[in-house]
C-alpha cells in the first residue's frame, strides 16, 4: 500500500474561472486538503500564477491539460512544466506521444487519461471503436505503463480491473467520484461514477473531487465524511 497523507488522497478540482476564487477555495480548505487540480479553465484564466501560488501556499498540484500533440511538441510543453514545482501533469495520445513525455519527465509524474469519465459506450461506437469501455482503458493503461508513464487516470469502475491486471506500481487517480449514491444529478456529466469508498477499496490512489465539495453546504464537513471513507476503504479487505 503506497504511503499516502490523508490530506493528498483528495486532488480538490479547481474547475473555477477566476484566480481569486481558486485561491479562495484553497485557503478555505487548506487545512484539510493539500492536493489540487488546475484544468483547462482556471489555466486559461490565471496561467501559471495560479498554479505558482498554490505551491507557495504548500500544495501539490495536478496539471490536467491532458497534453495531445506531435510529440516534439508535447516533449517541450512537458519541458516547461516540470521547471514548474507541478506534482502531477496529464497526457493523452499514441505511443510515440507517451514516449515523447516519458522522455522528459525527469522528477514530474506523468500520468496518461485513459477514457474520460463522461463517455459510455454510445460514444465509443460513435467514435468508431470496438469493444467495451473497460477493454480500452485496460489496453491504453498497460500501454501506458510500459512506456513508463507513473500512473492513470481513470474511472472509479475500471480500477478493480486495472490493478487485477496490472498489478500495484503504478498511481491510479480518479475523478467521477460521487459520495452519494442513488444515480446522477441533475446535469452531471460524469457517467462511470462511484463512491469514495468503492474507489479507494477496489485500489485508487487518488480520488478527483470537485462538484461534491464545491456545491455542499458544509463543504468542510462534506471533506471530512470523504475522508473517514478512505480511511475505512484503506483499512478493508482488498479485492480478490
Amino acid at each position: 500500500m503506497k504511503e499516502i497523507p490523508i490530506d493528498e488522497r483528495i486532488i480538490f478540482a479547481l474547475d473555477v474561472p477566476t484566480v481569486d476564487e481558486a485561491i479562495s477555495w484553497a485557503r478555505r480548505l487548506s487545512s484539510h486538503v493539500r492536493f489540487y487540480k488546475v484544468g483547462l479553465e482556471l489555466f486559461l484564466g490565471g496561467g501559471w500564477g495560479v498554479v505558482d501560488e498554490l505551491i507557495h501556499m504548500g500544495h501539490k498540484v495536478m496539471l490536467d491539460l491532458k497534453f495531445f500533440d506531435i510529440p516534439e511538441t508535447v516533449k517541450r510543453a512537458i519541458r516547461q512544466v516540470r521547471q514548474s514545482g507541478v506534482t502531477f501533469c496529464t497526457i493523452h495520445g499514441n505511443e510515440p506521444i507517451i514516449r515523447a513525455a516519458t522522455g522528459e519527465k525527469e522528477g514530474l509524474k506523468v500520468l496518461a487519461v485513459t477514457v474520460l469519465t463522461s463517455f459510455d459506450p454510445e460514444d465509443l461506437y460513435a467514435m468508431g471503436l470496438k469493444g467495451t469501455v473497460e477493454e480500452l482503458v485496460l489496453t491504453r493503461a498497460q500501454k501506458a505503463v510500459q512506456l513508463g508513464c507513473d500512473g492513470v487516470v481513470a474511472s472509479p469502475k475500471e480500477v478493480s480491473s486495472l490493478r487485477n491486471r496490472l498489478g500495484h506500481d503504478f498511481l491510479i487517480v480518479t475523478p467521477g467520484i460521487r459520495p452519494h449514491t442513488g444515480g446522477l444529478d441533475k446535469g452531471d456529466d460524469q457517467r462511470r461514477t462511484a463512491t469514495p469508498y468503492e474507489a479507494i477499496k477496489n485500489g485508487a490512489d487518488h480520488l478527483v473531487i470537485g462538484r461534491p465539495i464545491r456545491d455542499a453546504k458544509d463543504p468542510i464537513e462534506t471533506v471530512h465524511k470523504i475522508q473517514e471513507e478512505i480511511k475505512d476503504a484503506l483499512t478493508a479487505t482488498p479485492p480478490a
